[in-house]
Parts: C-alpha cells; sequence; structure tokens
C-alpha cells in the first residue's frame, strides 16, 4: 500500500530539485519516494513555470479530463434544451383551427 504524500511536502521536494540543484535519486532515498513520483513532479512543475513564463494556462492531464467532462456535460444539456425549445416552437406555431 502506498502512502499519501501531501502537497507541501512535494512542493518542497520540487524546489530542492529545480532552485537548489539536489538530485533526485538522493531525495528518493532520503524521503523514501519513490523516482518515478518526483520525477513526475519535476516534469508538472518544469512545465507549470514555462507555461506562466509564456502566458499561457498551463492544466495538468487531470484537469484538462475535468474540464473536458464538464464541456461534454453542458454540450448534452444543450442539445436537449435546444430539442425541447424546438418541440415548443412546433407546437405553438400551429395555426388553430
Amino acid at each position: 500500500m502506498s502512502k499519501r504524500i501531501d502537497d507541501k511536502l512535494k512542493e518542497h521536494l520540487v524546489k530542492l530539485v529545480v532552485e537548489e540543484g539536489k538530485k533526485q535519486t538522493d531525495l528518493c532515498r532520503e524521503m523514501d519516494v519513490p523516482p518515478s513520483s518526483l520525477r513526475r513532479w519535476v516534469s508538472d512543475y518544469r512545465k507549470a513555470a514555462q507555461a506562466e513564463r509564456s502566458g499561457k494556462e498551463y492544466m495538468t492531464p487531470t484537469e484538462q479530463l475535468k474540464q473536458q467532462r464538464k464541456l461534454e456535460k453542458e454540450i448534452q444539456e444543450l442539445k436537449e434544451e435546444n430539442e425541447i425549445l424546438k418541440k415548443a416552437m412546433h407546437i405553438f406555431s400551429k395555426n388553430p383551427q
């Protein structure tokens, strides 16, 4: 079972690697953190920093997936509303006889 590492510790470890030049392998051994996790955190941090410098908003893949699901749900709701409005328009536009 893997342990949960809080965000403050992640940020601290990433800053040690990026800003202070500590070796990832040494930190992984000292803090008992999987090397792949630290590598991913550092990569995400660097991408976010680069996006910030270029003026773009950086989104993690998880955030992108959440946003995509939200937008797809919104599209579906709008399609349903559109169908209801079409039916209502058809009913009210009939000539009363």
